[in-house]
């Protein structure tokens, strides 16, 4: 098997090779590819060392497999034709394919089968927010459809890539001695402050990032469902949590939905209020599942079920949903 991560040097990328290395992948032969800024960096994986070639439209991808890539939605644009001219699978982490009709958007859990229909070679790793949420309602889904949801969600630093991580933690450091507040990746300091914008602001008062929740889950779900979406970046590092709302067609027990998401694959309920058990940023990180918690009804819906969840943003929102991807279509061959 011979696979390609293009944006190797990022932090996706480097999640990338760890999932890879983590799954026991089929990696025979592997090529990093990045930017100027990042060609000729070396990463180990399994033992041997590797060099980060410049992304160039040349031949670099004949023989190819799949290609892992996570470098920005203007280059993804720019050499998809170059990637997948010698018949690489293209499992794109931006948001530039997402919602063309005639690229599939995929979450193994919710809709694999889409994955195998792919006129052109390419295939959408949805939003990070909306990976995670799709996950943990998919089950609730097959109990009665979802009409409406409701979620604000708490999106960490990691979101924005390594170098808003390393900006938090700068921030917090400047701020315990006395210095000016760094301040670059944000609009505003994030250490000790929330702030309610991910994305650019759309005509309807929406950001981009919420849009892509309303627009991603209908199309990933093949629903009706409208999404109301708030997203807020916090001053965590690494996992996002969404405080999430919905309205099905039937009313819902407590106990069946916590049944349902109990035997879902990539969920792991935690929902134990006597015992303080419930999901956070401070453990999920690194996990591979989406963790599940505060499950109750509605109190202004009686039609409403209303939860909490929590997800590691770089893992299962990006690397690890593309990589389960591969392995599915490896798995129908």
């Amino acid at each position: 098997m011979k696979i390609a991560i293009v944006g190797a040097s990022g932090a996706v990328g480097q999640e990338f090779l760890k999932v890879l290395d983590q799954r026991n992948f089929p990696v025979d032969e592997l090529l990093l590819f990045g930017s100027e800024r990042s060609a000729g960096r070396k990463y180990t994986f399994r033992g041997r060392e590797y060099e980060v070639r410049l992304l160039q439209h040349n031949d670099d991808f004949k023989g190819v497999d799949y290609a892992f890539v996570s470098a920005g939605a203007g280059t993804s644009r720019e050499f998809a034709s170059t990637i997948t001219r010698h018949g690489a699978v293209m499992i794109d982490n931006s948001s530039a394919f997402r919602m063309d009709a005639d690229v599939p958007l995929v979450v193994p859990e919710c809709n694999a089968e889409d994955a195998l229909v792919r006129p052109r070679g390419i295939i959408a790793n949805p939003n990070c927010t909306t990976i995670m949420m799709v996950v943990v309602l998919q089950p609730i889904e097959k109990l009665s459809h979802i009409r409406t949801i409701h979620v604000a969600s708490y999106q960490s630093a990691s979101g924005a890539g390594a170098q808003a991580m390393a900006e938090l933690q700068q921030q917090y450091k400047d701020i315990v001695e006395g210095k000016p507040v760094t301040v670059k990746k944000f609009a505003y300091q994030l250490a000790y402050n929330v702030i309610p914008q991910i994305d650019v602001f759309q005509d309807n008062g929406y950001t981009k990032e919420e849009m892509k929740m309303f627009n991603e889950t209908r199309k990933i779900l093949h629903s009706d469902v409208r999404c109301s979406a708030t997203c807020v970046r916090i001053s965590s590092l690494r996992s996002h949590s969404e405080a999430v709302w919905i309205e099905t067609e039937r009313p819902l027990e407590v106990g069946e939905v916590q049944a349902a998401l109990a035997a879902a694959p990539g969920v792991t309920l935690q929902d134990e209020p006597d015992t303080l058990t419930y999901p956070m940023p401070l453990f999920t990180g690194g996990k591979d599942d989406v963790f599940v918690g505060r499950v109750r009804k509605d109190l202004a819906n009686d039609n409403g079920i209303t939860l909490w969840l929590s997800g590691d943003q770089i893992k299962k929102g990006a690397a690890l949903n593309a990589v389960q991807i591969a392995e599915y279509l490896i798995s129908r061959k």
